[in-house]
């Protein structure tokens, strides 16, 4: 039977589908097929389930994850009874949960239902269905008192009508009450409760909503610019002096459509970045001039302004009660929401309460979940990204920070990083003063940074014996490749990401240069997550190193291993070659038939196979007649390309035939962590290995203390004889 958790509520407003969104994401780190089930719904479709839908790539019938409508169950409840009524819904959840290994019950949403005592209906189901409740109370403009009152009494009543409580969630309390709940809700009730504080990003309407509510017309603007949040409405009717002094960033400005000036100047302001404002909406049904309309395009391209029939009052009227919603349409929300569930609750604790077995299979979705959190475990590294004007890469850092994975540093000089992210209506946070325990991000201009002298004369003491001299030096690290890499040999950042418009040499060759190979690797190799439909592999070398030999070759192998179990894949090492055990010979088979026995000397723990073609190694019915009774055979997760030439083209072909998701390279046997990116990385690939590289930097610090523990040991001991 699945296991199920049914998050539920006692009223509106409470916020609930953030917290639907995190438990969604902790199923799914822990098993491959997780169902979702909306008992009771308002029309078709339900945002929320959507959402669920696409993001977590629930392949059940849309038709199978609801029971019935509110209208529905209210007729069938007055002719038939509840238990009429009940029997349906259960009959309808069984038929989802026979398809999966979890489920996420999503209760009513006490909003204009016929449903009589909705909080006895959700704790009845909850019971019928055999799902572990997770209550979420509403903290929205409550006192700490009311909160506190609150969340005992809906623990009281779930559990008097025989719920199964897993946990109980306080949601959006007032920051400044947090920590007081907190306090006086440990150990009352008896079982864990999370108290998230409210983030006015999540209640923050987009641009594409206000635009919905109220009816508008679209002038300008593309899909990213209508996803903007608005922060805070702007009515404009002052003259353009005294207009910019009241614009705020994210705020949606709305002004009478006859007030060209005030159209121009806002978005010239933004185009600045001073400040970067969410929109323009125009009221009383008039358009500004083609000319006037064109000069705005061109100021700020990509930023919405909309125009609507209706006076300022009016409209003001119609945004007064708007709030912002979790849909798959506003994937930044998401990201927002899932980072605010991930920082306040803990995600362990309440894995293990819901006992969920974890899949021995690592499937692709498992993998990426699983790599976030193993990122921003205990402290947050900081990562620099030198290409800080880069579109991909700044949108992958709003994703990063949003859901609280590090710290960012980026490169490039303040005024350029600014003012792209206003073309793009990007946040990062970098004005604010959030709590300490939230990723934060940076800008630092290697031409003006005062640490341009300090790294002139590190680099020129490094690379002396090459004639290095100071002045050359103080040249050479304002590129951001250098300066990057300076800046984690320094400590001053933990690993460094770039490559999406430089190439691998210009990447690579400065942490060769300056970081150098860790003491244990005989060579820096890389590898690439591959993530298939249904699992993922590990390619070894594609990226570094074009022809290795034997010895390397096993070097190879012995890290793209360590690496693999470093990020939960279990590693079945697969040495490859044209042929398959003793079938063949020549140069070739012979290189990766003596790596195969190096790497059983070096690592007599590993699983190691060799020479094996592809085909071997990851089916088990070719394994069978090709190499019957291997420990790795049909089995390999980690595959060693015997070169370069072959190891580019097979990730490649896999990637664009197969449409897996290439993660890397991923460099190893540096000291530190320096990774390169393709050229053509996506935001979500930019996104992974910047995850990656923090991962790398805790366990190269970890390395580091369990090496200097002994040697501290041993002074210490000599201390005292002393």
């Amino acid at each position: 039977m699945a296991r199920s958790v049914y998050v539920t509520g006692i009223g509106r407003g409470d916020g609930r589908q953030a917290v639907e969104l995190g438990v969604m994401e902790l199923l799914t780190r822990q098993v491959d097929r997780v169902g979702v089930f909306r008992p009771l719904r308002h029309g078709h479709t339900d945002h929320v389930v959507e959402l669920l839908r696409g993001r977590y790539r629930v392949d059940l019938p849309t038709e199978e994850l609801y029971g019935l409508s509110y209208d529905e169950a209210a007729a069938l409840q007055a002719e038939r009874g509840p238990d009429e009524l009940v029997g349906i819904l259960v009959e309808r959840f069984r038929a989802v949960e026979r398809q999966c290994q979890a489920v996420l019950v999503l209760g009513t949403d006490f909003a204009s239902t016929s449903i009589p005592d909705e909080l006895a209906v959700n704790a009845r189901l909850a019971n019928e269905f055999g799902a572990l409740v997770l209550p979420v109370v509403g903290g929205h403009r409550e006192t700490a008192d009311a909160v506190v009152a609150e969340v005992r009494n809906a623990h009281r009543a779930y559990s008097d009508l025989g719920c199964s409580v897993l946990a109980m969630v306080a949601n959006r309390v007032a920051g400044r009450d947090k920590q007081e709940v907190s306090r006086r809700l440990t150990g009352r009730p008896d079982v864990p409760v999370y108290v998230i504080p409210d983030e006015p990003a999540l209640s923050a309407p987009t641009v594409a909503q206000v635009v919905e509510t109220t009816g508008a017309e679209v002038l300008l603007g593309d899909a990213s610019g209508l996803a903007r949040d608005v922060r805070r409405f702007v009515f404009g009717g002052a003259m353009l002096p005294n207009l910019l002094g009241a614009l705020s960033e994210g705020c949606l400005l709305i002004t009478p459509g006859d007030r060209a000036d005030l159209l121009v100047g806002s978005l010239a302001a933004h185009s600045a970045g001073s400040p970067p404002i969410a929109g323009v909406l125009l009221t009383m049904g008039q358009h500004p001039d083609g000319e006037v309309m064109r000069l705005a395009a061109r100021i700020a391209p990509g930023t919405p302004v909309a125009a609507v029939a209706t006076g300022s009052f009016e409209t003001a009227t119609s945004l007064s009660t708007l709030e912002g919603k979790l849909t798959a349409a506003s994937p930044r929300k998401a990201e927002t929401a899932l980072g605010l569930f991930e920082l306040h609750v803990d995600t362990a604790e309440l894995t293990s309460r819901i006992e969920l077995s974890r899949s021995e299979r690592v499937t692709p979705m498992m993998f990426e979940h699983e790599l976030l959190e193993r990122a921003r475990g205990g402290a947050l590294r900081e990562v620099v990204l030198p290409e800080g004007t880069e579109e991909r890469v700044l949108r992958a850092a709003e994703v990063l920070l949003r859901r609280n994975v590090c710290h960012l540093t980026l490169l490039g000089p303040d005024s350029a990083v600014r003012r792209r992210l206003a073309e793009l209506g990007l946040d990062l946070g970098l004005d604010r003063e959030d709590a300490p325990e939230r990723a934060r991000a940076r800008i630092i201009d290697p031409a003006t940074s005062p640490l341009r002298d300090r790294f002139a004369e590190l680099y020129a003491e490094i690379r002396r014996h090459r004639g290095m001299t100071v002045e050359a030096a103080h040249d050479v690290v304002t590129d951001v490749s250098y300066f990057g890499t300076l800046m984690v040999q320094e400590g001053l950042a933990d690993g460094m990401v770039s490559g999406a418009v430089h190439s691998t040499a210009a990447t690579i060759r400065p942490a060769f240069e300056i970081i150098k190979t860790s003491p244990g690797a005989a060579i820096v190799s890389s590898v690439f997550f591959m993530c298939l439909a249904d699992r993922v592999l590990v390619y070894g070398d594609c990226a570094v190193n074009p022809d290795p030999d034997a010895e390397q070759l096993a070097d190879i192998a012995v890290q793209s291993a360590d690496t693999a179990a470093r990020f939960g894949v279990e590693p079945r090492v697969a040495m490859l070659s044209y042929s398959t055990g003793t079938s063949g010979s020549g140069v070739d088979v012979d290189k990766v038939r003596k790596a195969t026995e190096l790497v059983r000397r070096l690592r007599p723990d590993l699983m190691v196979e060799g020479p094996i073609q592809y085909d071997a190694a990851v089916e088990p019915d070719v394994a069978a007649t090709k190499l019957p009774g291997s420990a790795v055979a049909g089995r390999a997760t980690v595959l060693v390309f015997p070169d370069l030439n072959t190891g580019n083209n097979t990730y490649k072909a896999v990637q664009r035939s197969a449409g897996a998701v290439a993660v890397g390279p991923v460099l190893q046997g540096l000291r530190k962590p320096v990774n390169d990116l393709s050229r053509g990385a996506l935001v979500q690939d930019i996104v992974n290995t910047v995850a990656i590289t923090a991962c790398q930097a805790r366990s190269a610090q970890e390395a580091l203390q369990s090496e200097q523990a002994p040697q501290a040991e041993q002074a210490a001991g000599k201390e005292q004889q002393s």
